[in-house]
């Protein structure tokens, strides 16, 4: 959805829905004076919200083995270091970027810096060919560096730390501070929510006109001559709002998954199977919890966004009252019915905080947003996992896992490699002819997305992929 929101057409032959809400056709300038959400404002926060669920799944076998904070350390620091490369790396190897009139030799070099990228990043498991891979490795990363050191970039003014890509930064950034919010709370659900209760604090305090500590800490953004706020700003930890959501939910999955493996191993195959049972919804009640879910996304979208407030806040709590019900008898620890509860108190909270900082809007971000789509998140995830159970759905579920499962190359394969092929092999005036019009718009869109999207299967089908 993120390559689709970038890749339609824009000038204005879509509608406004089809953007992002503060940055409307036909000029697409950034409006802060425009509240309210689309679906692609959506994009961003359900992968912070996914980051987040993953920590848990990647950290388990660290804190289960107590290997202790420095591994945890490590790995969120390495994490942190390497994204924030691949943000500065992708963001100057675009060929626009390289050269205000790219020609072939630009494109050529952004094709090369996708080659680079895919020996700086892959996750060799082949022991036989490891020293192999290291030196390419390191070579991959020199090269880079090298790069970036002499090629003009930004009209000659040459690299530059300030232009970067933001959302792998702020991915980063959510990252490492994620990681290790994670592990010193993986057993202490309530103290983790309990620290954006602080991070709020700061955030208001900071607004206000006097001076104070806060402040200080929420400017805080250099030593000495060194200036870091090119890759950090204490403004960064916001998406903390939705990162710690999300690993509440990668908790309630480990502990759906541990408790099934306790049934299985403990208790014959039958009795297992129904002991499990017993702890699942109906099928028809979880596809209507599905439909509720995504019900409560459009609603959502259509109401803030058409700013028709009172009429969504009616239609929410109905929603969300009729998917607490159809949850009410199942067992308490039952996933989707964490994930109801979950969603409602924070799609609902959302919408009371929605006239604060006058409205709901993603830059500047708000909390309202922040908890609107930690909310709405909570019933994708729900939908999702209803999909996965479905024989006729599950194969939608597993082609939006492949994609899943690589999604570095996903994120770079548009402007690193499809775009320069299109240019190297003269297609694209052919591409830059499709946005006569609303379908041609839109088909582009779909178009891209889906090479995109069968580029990054390709490599999913051989196990190359791109780790931090």
């Amino acid at each position: 959805m993120m390559i689709l929101s970038g890749s339609i057409a824009f000038g204005g032959v879509l509608p406004a829905w089809m953007y992002h809400a503060q940055v409307p056709p036909p000029l697409h300038k950034f409006d802060p004076s425009i509240f309210g959400i689309t679906w692609v404002d959506l994009v961003f926060p359900f992968f912070l919200f996914s980051m987040g669920a993953a920590i848990p799944l990647s950290l388990k076998k660290y804190i289960e083995h107590k290997s202790g904070f420095r591994i945890v350390a490590w790995i969120a620091a390495k994490r942190f270091l390497l994204l924030t490369f691949f943000a500065l790396f992708t963001e100057h190897m675009r060929a626009w970027v390289i050269s205000d009139a790219p020609g072939a030799k630009e494109h050529l070099l952004s094709l090369f810096a996708f080659v680079l990228l895919f020996f700086q990043f892959y996750d060799n498991k082949n022991e036989k060919y490891k020293t192999v891979f290291l030196v390419a490795k390191i070579f991959a990363f020199l090269t880079a560096l090298f790069l970036l050191w002499q090629l003009p970039f930004w009209s000659g003014k040459g690299f530059d730390f300030y232009k970067s890509d933001i959302i792998i930064m702020l991915l980063g950034n959510m990252a490492f501070f994620g990681t290790l919010i994670y592990y010193f709370t993986a057993n202490k659900p309530y103290l983790r929510i309990g620290v954006l209760a602080f991070i709020m604090a700061v955030f208001l305090a900071a607004k206000e006109p006097g001076e104070g500590w806060a402040k200080e800490v929420f400017n805080f953004s250099h030593i000495g001559r060194f200036n870091f706020d090119w890759v950090y700003k204490f403004y960064f930890l916001k998406y903390l709002f939705i990162i710690i959501p999300g690993t509440i939910a990668g908790d309630w999955m480990l502990e759906e998954i541990k408790n099934k493996e306790l049934v299985v191993d403990n208790l014959p195959a039958g009795q297992a199977g129904l002991e499990l049972e017993k702890k699942q919804l109906n099928p028809q009640v979880e596809n209507m919890l599905a439909f509720i879910a995504v019900a409560l996304v459009c609603v959502n979208l259509y109401g803030l966004f058409t700013r028709m407030l009172l009429l969504n806040l009616v239609f929410t709590m109905l929603f969300c009252a009729l998917s607490i019900y159809f949850t009410r008898m199942t067992d308490k620890n039952n996933l989707f019915r964490k994930l109801v509860a979950a969603g409602s108190f924070l799609l609902l909270l959302g919408l009371f905080f929605e006239a604060y900082e006058g409205g709901i809007r993603k830059d500047g971000s708000t909390y309202s947003y922040y908890f609107v789509t930690s909310g709405l998140a909570f019933f994708t995830l729900l939908c999702f996992g209803v999909m996965a159970k479905r024989k006729y759905f599950s194969s939608i579920s597993k082609y939006f896992s492949l994609n899943g499962k690589n999604p570095m190359i996903a994120y770079v394969a548009g402007n690193l490699l499809l775009l320069p092929l299109l240019s190297l092999t003269a297609l694209k005036p052919f591409w830059d002819s499709m946005n006569q019009n609303a379908f041609m718009g839109f088909s582009k869109g779909i178009v891209f997305t889906g090479i995109v999207s069968l580029i990054t299967i390709f490599f999913v089908k051989r196990k190359w992929f791109w780790k931090t």
